[in-house]
């Protein structure tokens, strides 16, 4: 078995199973289910890395197997799974494809740009890093699911035209030459508490509470 296996990566791969899982409920007419599992692999996403670097004993390799795992499952889950949500309204045919390959292509150049610089960074200093260039893909996991639960106060003929705005406005936040700043832990418990609040939404929506 190639790999590495450990605990460090096991956070990644149950965000990466939550957003497959996600595309066939797409498939399956289940939108709300899809967009769970959009929230539950950001909140996965949000915690894997502070797992991993909880790993002191980790070989060279295991870091730099863990970047690129991390960001490859990132492409599917918030560039091909948006991408396939997106693409399932109904809008003119050209802008809900354009929305679709725009947001894939601007999360795989932000993705690979960062592991160029994360792999430059990690061997010149051991400080944790501070603030990214480019927003982060995990954006998408709070900005979408926010727009589908206001979706009631959008006229449902204008809805996917908004969704997909959003998605090529997103799309070009990616590969923008801005400055975010890292999360600090109060940061983060606020997104997670975004997303639980988000959870909660969609649970009392489809009457599961």
């Amino acid at each position: 078995m190639i790999g590495f296996y450990n605990y460090s990566v096991i956070l990644t791969y149950i965000g990466l199973a939550s957003s497959v899982f996600g595309i066939t409920q797409i498939f399956e007419g289940h939108e709300s289910i899809a967009f769970l599992c959009l929230v539950l692999s950001g909140i996965c996403d949000m915690f894997d890395g502070k797992i991993a670097r909880s790993m002191k004993n980790r070989t060279d390799q295991e870091k730099v197997f863990g970047i690129q795992i991390d960001s490859l499952c990132d492409l599917v889950c918030f560039g091909v799974f948006p991408a396939v949500i997106g693409y399932h309204y109904n809008s003119v045919y050209p802008l809900r494809l354009a929305a679709a390959i725009m947001i894939v292509l601007g999360a795989v150049i932000r993705l690979g740009y960062f592991n160029v610089m994360e792999e430059e960074r990690q061997r010149t200093t051991d400080e944790n890093r501070k603030e990214y260039e480019g927003m982060p893909v995990t954006t998408v996991a709070i900005i979408l699911p926010l727009i589908y639960m206001g979706r009631h106060n959008i006229p449902m003929s204008v809805y996917p035209y908004v969704f997909h705005s959003f998605m090529i406005l997103i799309s070009v936040l990616f590969v923008s030459k801005i400055k975010v700043n890292k999360l600090s832990m109060k940061g983060m418990l606020t997104l997670l508490t975004a997303g639980v609040i988000i959870l909660l939404g969609y649970l009392k929506m489809n009457h599961y509470i």
